[in-house]
C-alpha cells in the first residue's frame, strides 16, 4: 500500500485484516515504518505491506520514511495506490506516478473515502486519475465505513502468482510484540497532543515480562526533541502522561488480553529525527543496510 498521508492505507489494512495493527491518527508521519500484516482465506493468503505517507523528506527520519515507501514498490506482487477523492492531482501525487511508471507489478487505484463526496464525482475522480496512468483495477471505497472494502481482496486475488502460504492460517504480523506495544503508545500520544510534538516523539520499550500471575510489566519511555515539549507530554502534575498511559494500557490489555502494569517516562533526546545511530536505537533501521 502506497501512497500520501492520512489517505487512510492503515485504516484500510487494519479492516482486510480484521484486527487493528497499524496505527491510525489524522496526523502526518503516523506510520514510519513498514508494517506487515497476513490476510488468509480458502482462496489465498496475501502479505500486505503498510508504507509511510510519501511526503518530501525534512530530516533523516523523512528520508528513512521515503526510502522505505519507494523500495517496497519494487518488492511486491500488486501495488494499491490510495487516493482521496479529488479532481485535482497535486505534486505528491505526481511524484508517485512516476515511481509507478518504473514499477513492474500491476497497480490497483483505491480511491478512499467515498463517503465524503457524491456519488455522481466518482466518475470524474476516475476520469482524472486514469488519464495519468493505466490501472489494472479501479475500486473506490470508504475504508472507514467498510464500504467496498473486500472488492480491494477480490481485485488483489487476480494478480498474486501461484505458489505456497508463507505463514500459517492464524499469523496475522510478524511484528514484534514489543514494537505494537510501542506503537500503540505513539497512536495514543499523538492524539492527546498538539500538532507540533507527535512529529518529534517516539517510544521506546525498555522492559516488557509478564509474571507468574500473568500482569505484564511494561515501562517505555516517550523520547522528546525539546524540554518544551517534555514539560506538555508530562502535563500539569503529570495529567497528560497519565491520560496517554490509561488510554494506552487499555488498549494494550486488549491486546495482549490480560492486565498490564504500564509505566511511562518522558526523556529529552535533542534533534534526534537527524542522528542516524538514535534512529536505529528507536528501530528506524533500512532492512537493506
Amino acid at each position: 500500500m502506497i501512497g500520501r498521508p492520512n489517505v487512510g492505507k492503515s485504516t484500510l489494512m487494519n479492516v482486510l485484516i480484521g484486527q487493528k495493527i497499524a496505527i491510525t491518527s489524522n496526523k502526518p508521519q503516523t506510520t514510519r515504518n513498514r508494517i506487515q500484516t497476513v490476510y488468509t482465506d480458502d482462496r489465498c493468503q496475501i502479505i500486505f505491506l503498510d508504507t509511510p505517507g510519501v511526503n518530501k523528506a525534512k530530516n533523516k527520519l523523512g528520508e528513512y520514511m521515503l526510502n522505505v515507501a519507494e523500495r517496497t514498490i519494487s518488492e511486491v506482487d500488486v501495488i494499491l495506490w490510495l487516493v482521496e477523492p479529488t479532481t485535482y492531482i497535486g505534486g505528491g501525487e505526481r511524484h508517485i506516478i512516476e515511481k509507478l511508471k518504473k514499477a513492474k507489478a500491476p497497480v490497483i487505484l483505491v480511491i478512499n473515502k467515498m463517503d465524503m463526496v457524491k456519488k455522481a464525482d466518482t466518475a470524474e475522480v476516475i476520469k482524472t486519475y486514469s488519464a495519468e496512468f493505466d490501472f489494472a483495477e479501479v475500486i473506490p471505497i470508504s475504508a472507514l465505513r467498510g464500504n467496498n472494502t473486500f472488492d480491494v481482496i477480490d481485485a488483489i486475488v487476480k494478480y498474486l502468482p501461484y505458489g505456497p502460504a508463507y505463514y500459517d492460517e492464524d499469523t496475522i504480523t510478524d511484528q514484534p510484540m514489543k514494537q505494537i506495544v510501542s506503537e500503540i503508545i505513539r497512536e495514543k500520544s499523538l492524539h492527546a497532543l498538539s500538532d507540533e510534538i507527535p512529529h518529534g516523539i517516539a517510544v521506546v520499550i525498555d522492559k516488557m515480562k509478564t509474571r507468574e500471575n500473568g500482569i505484564c510489566d511494561i515501562d517505555a519511555t516517550i523520547v522528546c526533541e525539546k524540554d518544551s515539549h517534555k514539560g506538555i507530554i508530562i502535563g500539569k502534575q503529570g495529567a497528560m502522561l497519565k491520560k496517554i498511559g490509561s488510554t494506552a494500557r487499555y488498549e494494550i490489555e486488549r491486546l495482549i488480553e490480560g492486565k498490564a502494569n504500564l509505566q511511562l517516562w518522558v526523556k529529552v533526546k535533542k534533534d534526534w529525527r537527524d542522528s542516524e545511530t538514535l534512529l536505529k536505537n528507536y528501530g528506524y533501521v533500512d532492512k537493506d543496510e
